[in-house]
């Protein structure tokens, strides 16, 4: 939302405001900040959703807000509530459900049911409004506006993002092969490890890493070691700069059950790196298979590590899909268009709203 904001900056003005989340919040409010935006964390939260929803409403008025633009169940529940209050629009963003934990599906039960009352819902991919529909909200009121990608964040020189990866390593490996992403069970990153495993009994020099942190680290690790590949395979953390580790990559994976539009598979191919990703959700439609990358069936780590090899095996076949996946982002992904189509929608519900 930020880059969409910055794009449209001189159309419309943009407020960001965030539920602190203990104060999570900050690190977003201060690029909001650092971009020239407002940004307002909210002094109220779980469980006083009632004092939140009054704080929000003046908000709106004291902004004079023509249009909210609610992102999550909680920011809809309370979003939505607010601009009835106020009598104006609100447009819900559904980015997607994973299901993760016994929690998360009840918050993406709400959001399912919190939803039917926007005015109307962006979903991230056709997939994802195809569940929006589903879930009962009008086809007339969704629209598919894909996320977006700044090419040019990822201008580092490949040799120095190499370096920084090998730094990971134990022992410095020869290709490398990258993933990102919650460690929770919809991405299904245990199958990642079956399928390294494979690929390293035909390729012992490559190494692994994954960044993220989430519920199922310590599974993954046990998994790792139980396998015998703890040397190849970096379980690499949370890192807020992946930006500068993804074009030293020659191989992105993400081996996913469920996605609305993965940002990070974005990211691989606007940093010139092939992705092999499981076809689900909105993934097809930032993935074409065969030419800025491969798309499998989920939970196959033999058709995984069948694609990973394939892509090891060729240096210049790697280099070619990779420049058509930068080039893919850049006219189909690309701020401009993303902050024109919000910019129409914007203006339509301003307007309609006098």
């Amino acid at each position: 939302m930020l880059g969409m904001a910055e794009e449209i900056r001189d159309k419309c003005t943009s407020v960001f405001a965030s539920f602190s989340e203990g104060g999570l919040c900050r690190d977003m409010l201060g690029r909001v900040a650092a971009s020239g935006f407002e940004g307002v964390e909210l002094k109220h939260d779980t469980p006083r959703l009632h004092a939140a929803y009054r704080e929000v409403c003046e908000l709106i008025r004291q902004r004079e807000v023509h249009v909210v633009l609610c992102h999550g169940y909680k920011a809809g529940l309370i979003g939505l509530f607010a601009a009835r209050k106020c009598k104006i629009p609100a447009i819900a963003v559904s980015r997607g459900w994973t299901g993760e934990s016994p929690r998360v599906r009840l918050y993406e039960f709400l959001d399912r049911r919190v939803i039917r009352w926007a005015d109307q819902v962006v979903c991230v991919s056709h997939a994802q409004a195809a569940k929006v529909v589903k879930a009962g909200v009008s086809e007339s009121k969704v629209s598919v506006i894909w996320d977006s990608v700044r090419c040019d964040r990822f201008g580092v020189l490949r040799l120095d993002a190499r370096n920084d990866i090998l730094g990971l390593f134990p022992h410095p490996p020869g290709n490398i092969v990258g993933a990102a992403g919650r460690l929770s069970p919809e991405k299904g990153f245990e199958h990642l490890v079956d399928a390294a495993a494979i690929v390293l009994k035909q390729s012992p020099t490559t190494g692994f890493m994954l960044f993220g942190d989430g519920v199922l680290r310590r599974a993954l690790q046990r998994q790792i070691d139980r396998l015998g590949i703890g040397n190849q395979f970096v379980l690499a953390g949370f890192r807020s700069d992946i930006d500068r580790f993804l074009p030293g990559l020659d191989v992105f994976v993400l081996p996913s059950y469920t996605e609305g539009l993965p940002n990070v598979v974005l990211e691989a191919l606007a940093a010139k790196v092939p992705v092999v990703a499981t076809a689900v959700g909105g993934t097809p439609e930032a993935l074409e298979d065969g030419v800025d990358g491969y798309l499998v069936p989920p939970g196959e780590p033999q058709l995984l590590a069948q694609r990973i090899m394939a892509l090891l095996a060729d240096s210049e076949h790697r280099a070619r899909i990779g420049i058509t996946g930068r080039q893919h982002m850049q006219e189909k992904f690309s701020f401009a268009s993303q902050g024109q189509q919000y910019y129409d929608l914007l203006e339509r519900f301003s307007r309609l709203a006098g």
